[in-house]
């Protein structure tokens, strides 16, 4: 990591998360970091633990965080609550209010991550988004309360930099992937099973994944971007699509993809990443390279090439 983010007293809330996990482990390579979620996984914990990072189990949704210390250096709220079905009053209270009372907690900190994601966007097919475009119900389809969650959570984050004077970043992640896991090795998944995977009918689906390693390289960049008010700002790699990318992972493994088209499913979140690379400079893991990696990781007997 960089040299400002080492001998820090770090605090990563879900550390356990497809995201948050390898933040979390390459942080505690040179800093205390403590980790604070549920840990209803034992091996999670245990895999935290032994890389040196302090657990300390809480519901988010439930706690107000007085046990835990107050002068954390930094902190990375990368929890997320995402239920498949309609629950708001617990998903605003795990997503948002919770965010509340961690900035309230830790309103001393040199600078807040808040971890929000492009499906905060209003869908606008293949136009790339800028942090300034409206916003809207993008997921409501999949996941009946992360949209607005998210938009909720990033209103607290905003009020919170400004009430506590937290210099606070709101980063809009857009398909986070890597060999932890992500959309695209759910994907992998699906080819294996031999299912379909989703189409939304205006195509092609454009995202812009971005590999777990970048996450890890950008953050101290975007840790010093964070202001008072909050910095506003989408993380996302190079653009691809759906069926892009489930050919390429084809091209790897010998499986078919096979689709199923339909207007139930999320569409196109495509982002305009100028605003990022002004803060952190352009993603190094070209997509391909990224597939490639995860496949070797997660399933090393299916790859051809």
């Amino acid at each position: 990591m960089a040299t400002n983010l080492t001998g820090k007293r770090i605090l990563v809330t879900g550390p356990t998360g497809q995201v948050a996990l390898p933040v979390t482990l390459a942080l505690a390579k040179e800093n205390d970091v403590t980790g604070v979620a549920r840990f209803s996984d034992a091996a999670a914990r245990e895999r935290l633990e032994a890389a040196g990072v302090t657990c300390v189990a809480l519901d988010l949704a439930t706690t107000d965080f007085a046990e835990l210390p107050d002068d954390y250096d930094y902190v990375l709220n990368l929890a997320v609550t995402r239920g498949g079905d309609a629950d708001f009053d617990r998903d605003l209270a795990a997503n948002g209010e919770s965010l509340g009372l961690l900035m309230q907690h830790c309103r001393n900190a040199t600078a807040f991550l808040h971890c929000s994601s492009t499906a905060v966007y209003q869908p606008a097919g293949s136009h790339e988004l800028k942090e300034t475009d409206p916003l809207g119900d993008n997921h409501r389809v999949m996941m009946p309360t992360y949209s607005l969650a998210k938009i909720a959570a990033e209103v607290v984050a905003r009020a919170g930099a400004r009430q506590f004077g937290l210099p606070t970043v709101i980063t809009r992640l857009n398909v986070p992937y890597g060999d932890n896991g992500g959309w695209p090795a759910w994907h992998l998944e699906f080819m294996i099973a031999g299912a379909p995977i989703q189409l939304h009918t205006d195509r092609p689906n454009l995202f812009n994944p971005i590999h777990e390693d970048d996450i890890v390289r950008q953050l101290p960049a975007m840790l010093d971007a964070a202001s008072v008010p909050a910095t506003i700002v989408n993380w996302a790699g190079e653009q691809t699509s759906i069926e892009e990318w489930c050919a390429y992972l084809g091209e790897l493994t010998g499986l078919d993809a096979t689709f199923d088209v339909t207007d139930h499913t999320i569409s196109s979140v495509t982002t305009d990443n100028t605003k990022m690379y002004g803060i952190a400079g352009k993603p190094e893991v070209a997509w391909r390279d990224g597939m490639r990696r995860m496949v070797a990781a997660r399933h090393p007997e299916l790859l051809k090439q």
